[in-house]
């Protein structure tokens, strides 16, 4: 069974130790979350692997990590400063708030009042740099890691040596003070984002555009997302920002429907250009074979790091009928598993625990693992399924005697045995 809302990945999450309430012992915060112990291991391994499928194996990418905080005048440059709002109505009467573009009712769900007129709503957070609080000493929490990206085009292609085509992708926090957040870790006001930006020649723009559409998508159903709860939508000309040539969205079925989990943009060549304005500094690049001299264009593949986490979440969950109960399980792609191996031991022995600990100890070094021998067998191999664990390796007496294991399947539950020397080579070829 598929999740039908989205409280259920919401408990699970909490009991499991996925993902908390930031603030919760003070009445918790609005839109804010705090990764638990399993929630920051599988989304660093979602980050971990976007960065070496877009980054580390490729030969026309490099890394960066800019500041949060930048020069405001960027934020001028970018446009963000005048055009970065979404418009805002307040009802009359209870006084809530809504994004006026995400409501298609005329009175307030909560209470009925009438709403204001829409009016525009900055989305920068805002704060000072220095001890002084005035204007001139005024920065911006970034929105978006892309313009750290643009304003050290210069600096990576001069010290890097890379030739257009070539790419520059950052993994970082960004701010919005959005209006509405909400479904969980969908929409919230801080999150972190995973982004690339492609430089090409001008005339080759639409090719790249098809290339990372149609590579970003995929990536998501090599990491084990259901065709079926996936799909790319072209945004129509109405939809698209003034600077952009073409925008998709890769959308995800949550439980309130599809939406977007990473858009890939043709951003032209605006934003080098605007820096170009703003800065008076030259951000043209010039061809050391050809000698040709231009402006690169620009292709965005812009995921989000936690609506990826809570797709691949939401995806994993199946609920399925054991022996007349019912067995939830996470069943991740191995590569996002926060926990790949779990070694217990049958029963508290010392010579037991011994040989666990000795087996933990080896596989460790070769796999995020967990060593557990609370509860019995069966509750050790269900609380596994809730993390998503792959396999389970249990040493009991017979290993005592025959240096043999049982390992467990997460997803058939079938088990083997094998000799505890072969284990980690075993562990690898099943997750290679």
């Amino acid at each position: 069974m598929d999740i039908k809302d989205m409280q259920t990945i919401v408990s699970l999450a909490k009991r499991r130790g996925f993902i908390f309430q930031s603030s919760e012992i003070y009445g918790g915060i609005n839109s804010c979350w705090d990764y638990g112990p399993y929630g920051v291991s599988l989304k660093r391994n979602v980050k971990d692997a976007w960065w070496k499928d877009n980054v580390s194996t490729r030969t026309d990418m490099v890394g960066l990590d800019s500041s949060i905080l930048m020069a405001p005048r960027i934020w001028e440059a970018s446009g963000h400063l005048s055009n970065f709002s979404d418009p805002m109505v307040d009802c009359k009467e209870c006084k809530l708030r809504y994004r006026a573009d995400d409501i298609d009712f005329d009175k307030c769900p909560e209470c009925g009042g009438e709403f204001t007129e829409p009016r525009q709503f900055n989305l920068m957070f805002k704060t000072f740099m220095g001890p002084i609080e005035d204007s001139s000493n005024t920065v911006y929490l970034r929105p978006e890691t892309a313009q750290g990206i643009f304003v050290n085009f210069k600096n990576v292609t001069t010290t890097s040596r890379k030739r257009v085509p070539f790419g520059i992708a950052q993994i970082g926090k960004s701010f919005r003070n959005e209006i509405t957040p909400g479904n969980f870790t969908f929409r919230t006001r801080e999150f972190e984002q995973m982004e690339i930006e492609f430089f090409c020649e001008p005339e080759k723009a639409d090719e790249f555009y098809e290339y990372w559409k149609n590579r970003r998508f995929e990536w998501y159903k090599q990491l084990g997302i259901r065709e079926e709860n996936l799909q790319l939508r072209e945004h129509a000309s109405d939809e698209l920002a003034h600077y952009a040539r073409g925008c998709a969205d890769v959308e995800y079925r949550f439980p309130f429907g599809f939406a977007e989990l990473e858009g890939i943009a043709n951003r032209t060549d605006y934003d080098l250009k605007q820096h170009m304005e703003f800065s008076g500094r030259d951000l043209s690049y010039m061809d050391p074979m050809t000698n040709k001299k231009y402006v690169p264009y620009v292709i965005e593949p812009s995921a989000g790091a936690d609506r990826a986490t809570l797709a691949f979440l939401i995806d994993a969950y199946r609920e399925e009928e054991v022996d007349g109960d019912t067995r939830s399980v996470m069943k991740f792609h191995h590569r996002l598993a926060p926990v790949k191996v779990a070694v217990f031991q049958l029963m508290k022995k010392p010579p037991l625990k011994e040989k666990a600990e000795a087996i933990f100890a080896e596989v460790v070094q070769h796999f995020e693992a967990e060593y557990y021998q609370v509860g019995s067998i069966g509750k050790r191999y269900r609380r596994q399924d809730e993390i998503g664990t792959p396999y389970c390796v249990t040493i009991d007496f017979d290993t005592l005697e025959d240096n043999t294991i049982t390992i467990r399947d997460r997803d058939s539950m079938e088990q083997e045995r094998i000799n505890a020397d072969t284990l980690v080579e075993y562990l690898k070829e099943k997750m290679s």
